[in-house]
């Protein structure tokens, strides 16, 4: 559930310096601090997806390869911020992704902004 969650608020990396955001920071292939998980970040039409490629223990949690987070997110200062949707779980949350170099930051919030979470993540 921990791990379902934080994906579910995927936000991405702080960048160093206040650099402009950039398209290519946040593509690529990812582990999930904790590695019990592993996503790709890629174009998906007009949106944004992150794509569960590898999960640690599958059978221990409600996470699945193939899970796909849908952000609709647009560069904002030195970071990407919109909103997410989890269609597997049906949960829209809002989301903020950050990346610099090989680390990544996500963080998201369901409830109205009431309840944030924040996970990092590394480039493979």
């Amino acid at each position: 559930m921990r791990a379902t969650f934080l994906l579910a608020v995927l936000v991405v990396a702080v960048p160093a310096g206040g650099a402009t955001a950039n398209t290519n920071d946040i593509f690529g292939n990812w582990e999930r601090d904790d590695r019990a998980a592993r996503v790709r970040v890629a174009a998906c039409g007009d949106n944004i997806c992150a794509t569960n490629t590898w999960i640690k223990d599958p059978a221990g949690q409600k996470e699945k390869v193939g899970d796909r987070l849908i952000f609709t997110i647009k560069p904002n200062d030195n970071a990407w911020a919109g909103s997410g949707r989890d269609p597997q779980r049906g949960i829209s949350f809002s989301a903020t992704l950050k990346a610099s170099g090989g680390s990544m930051v996500t963080t998201g919030c369901v409830v109205g902004g009431l309840i944030c979470r924040s996970t990092q993540w590394t480039r493979m």
